[in-house]
């Protein structure tokens, strides 16, 4: 395991953050989301997911 820890697949990140795989992939490609590709397929650290998700909460009331 690296610094980074585990990656995940456009599908899990999908899964986890409750969205479209397209919508990772548009993430990914604006560069809101880091990812490596690994031939034809995008991972992406989860630490960077959750990262993304701490930076864009919102304070609602």
């Amino acid at each position: 395991m690296t610094d980074q820890g585990r990656f995940l697949t456009v599908a899990e990140v999908a899964s986890l953050m409750r969205i479209g795989k397209m919508t990772v992939y548009r993430l990914v490609h604006s560069g809101h989301l880091p990812a490596v590709r690994v031939g034809r397929a995008f991972k992406v650290p989860e630490q960077a997911v959750h990262d993304y998700l701490q930076e864009n909460v919102r304070n609602v009331s």
